[in-house]
């Protein structure tokens, strides 16, 4: 497997507050990888900047072979990668349906016209059935997304994120405020999204990111401090230190 994903020497300050000081790693294709690290070590920022969100101050995020630093959300979307946010992120008053529709006519750059239904592009309503049915959301695929709870919400917006067909999926904390069950639910689904896809996850729940995850990336004090198996990480005495405990 090649590098997928090369994060090379991210630096990124903030008014001159400096939040990133040189994160490397590599992500191989159809690597589940995760990061972790305490609160404030940086890890949102980072995504934002793999996502396009941010420009990094220096440093390059090589994708395929290809430097995208600082190229724009949709742009990067359209060459197959995409990104959850920490805070769910969805369209409250549509259907669960015509949310994730919304996400796949805008990966075909699609927009609305009043001649056009969106509904009667039939291609297009087949992969967002089967996005559904993947998510787990058939059963409420018509109910607006206000009605749904807090892990079908979350549930949700993954759909939102796969209907622009990614090659390379971005999670943040996406079990983040859910219930134990809720939280075992999106496990066992996102194990099954993630079949032939890249992942990069930030979670804080070890659990998560143990069973999710064959590499874990640690960041702390905005660099990485060490990455390497779920194994390794575990028994890695600067990890216990820095952020697991003995625990």
């Amino acid at each position: 497997m090649s590098d997928y994903l090369h994060v090379q020497n991210i630096y990124k300050d903030f008014s001159g507050l400096k939040v990133l000081t040189g994160v490397e790693f590599k992500v191989k294709e159809k690597e589940r990888h995760a990061v972790i690290g305490p609160n404030g070590a940086g890890k949102t920022t980072l995504f934002n900047i793999i996502s396009g969100k941010f420009k990094p101050s220096s440093g390059a995020i090589l994708f395929k072979g290809e430097d995208i630093s600082g190229k724009p959300p949709h742009l990067l979307s359209r060459r197959g990668l995409s990104r959850s946010f920490q805070i769910t992120n969805v369209f409250q008053e549509l259907s669960v349906f015509d949310n994730i529709l919304s996400g796949a006519r805008s990966r075909y750059g699609l927009r609305y016209h009043f001649l056009k239904r969106p509904r009667h592009d039939r291609n297009i309503c087949e992969k967002v059935e089967a996005i559904i049915e993947e998510v787990g959301l058939a059963d409420v695929k018509d109910q607006p997304a206000s009605s749904l709870s807090y892990g079908q919400q979350r549930a949700l917006e993954i759909g939102i994120t796969l209907s622009t067909e990614p090659e390379l999926l971005l999670l943040d904390e996406p079990t983040a405020g859910m219930t134990r069950e809720e939280t075992d639910h999106a496990i066992r689904m996102i194990e099954k999204v993630v079949v032939d896809r890249t992942l990069i996850v930030i979670e804080h729940d070890m659990e998560v990111v143990f069973s999710l995850a064959n590499t874990i990336s640690v960041l702390h004090y905005g660099t990485i401090l060490v990455s390497g198996t779920p194994d390794e990480i575990r028994n890695d005495q600067r990890v216990k230190d820095a952020y697991l405990g003995e625990g």
